[in-house]
């Protein structure tokens, strides 16, 4: 069993002070005239550069450390996590994974509402405090095998329920169809999604025309993974480099995948504070972790292999982001649902955004399963 290693987070102060600097000097430009709607403005960038530079990091990194933060030797990257432990002697474990483009931070509000849970948010690799693979891929096969030793052979949990969202969505169906004996529940509300062969060949109408719908979206939204899956270095300089940039790069997802009005961006606020999208920025800012978190999108995980159907009991609730989801899709993926239904508010970053809500539905789901 690999060594667990406390973990606590401290900024050096010359690191702030050259971070204020760089944004100080920013130079953002103006919107461009007839320029395609997006998630991010000119007016809102300048308003969280303002922000960031005056913004008390002490109080939010002594936030962060009030939770239990830990490192772990997992093959060869070094897995940070959260472990909240319940006062619970038979409390269920729930293994929380993030995606692309937030943190664990951006979960640690979900996690805090199931004190009756042993709760492990993790790191991927290569994101905020985890180093990346050292050697190979970061592929889903690798990720769920990696996320199952930390449950099992680290933290010594025989059962858990598992959880993922954006690229660990396809994590948490692998690690519920690898490891059916050791996984007590799978909850989904990115439900899964076919490889891009299984969808070809396809023939139900409703699930062509999701799909369809997808890619048609993808063809004026989807540029962000086109360049991180083809061009992540040069893309990892800008950004590593330019604070303002990277908050722009960042915030715009946020704005644009969470379940808020179109419009003005900061109607995500409403649903992901400013105080939590400049933790998020922070984050990536002091560990250089942009370019190590493209790597799922040139390295397989955006290209996945089959995931066979699984067994486990499964809780699904289909997020706003992806509302049509038809139904035939997780019934046939899922075998044993215990729950289905679509959520009346929450997108891409659920537990995020709608925290109260699902730690209801998951706390009711665990005792389903006794």
């Amino acid at each position: 069993m690999s060594e667990v290693r406390p973990f606590e987070l401290h900024v050096s102060d010359q690191v702030l002070d050259d971070l204020r600097a760089r944004l100080a000097r920013s130079r953002i430009p103006d919107d461009s005239p007839r320029r395609p709607a997006s998630g991010m403005t000119a007016s809102y960038l300048r308003e969280l550069v303002g922000e960031w530079i005056d913004w008390d990091w002490r109080a939010r990194e002594a936030w962060l450390n009030r939770h239990p933060q830990f490192i772990a030797d997992i093959g060869d990257a070094a897995m940070h996590f959260v472990h909240l432990r319940s006062e619970r002697a038979d409390a269920p474990a729930l293994l929380v994974m993030h995606g692309w483009p937030h943190t664990f931070a951006l979960q640690l509000d979900f996690a805090e509402l199931l004190p009756d849970f042993d709760v492990v948010v993790a790191s991927l690799p290569g994101f905020a405090f985890s180093s990346p693979y050292a050697i190979g891929e970061m592929s889903e096969q690798r990720l769920a095998a990696t996320m199952h030793a930390l449950m099992t052979e680290v933290l010594g949990y025989e059962r858990y329920i598992t959880y993922g969202e954006d690229v660990t969505a396809n994590v948490s169906d692998l690690i519920a169809a690898r490891y059916p004996e050791q996984v007590a529940g799978i909850v989904a509300t990115h439900a899964h999604f076919p490889n891009s062969d299984e969808r070809t060949a396809l023939t139900d109408p409703a699930e062509r025309a999701f799909f369809e719908a997808i890619a048609v979206k993808h063809e004026t939204d989807g540029a962000y993974g086109h360049v991180q899956a083809t061009r992540p270095d040069t893309l990892a300089f800008a950004l590593n480099d330019s604070p303002a940039g990277l908050l722009g790069w960042l915030a715009e997802k946020l704005v644009e995948w969470s379940d808020t009005p179109s419009g003005d961006p900061r109607a995500v606020e409403r649903r992901i504070s400013r105080e939590r999208i400049l933790t998020e920025a922070m984050i990536y800012w002091v560990t250089q972790t942009i370019g190590s978190s493209f790597r799922p999108y040139y390295e397989g995980a955006d290209r996945p292999d089959a995931i066979p159907p699984t067994s486990v009991p499964a809780a699904v609730f289909i997020q706003r982001h992806e509302a049509t989801y038809p139904e035939s899709l997780v019934r046939r993926h899922y075998l044993d649902v215990r729950e289905f239904g679509r959520l009346d508010e929450g997108g891409h970053f659920t537990v995020a955004e709608v925290p109260e809500q699902m730690a209801v539905r998951v706390r009711a789901f665990a005792a389903s399963l006794g």
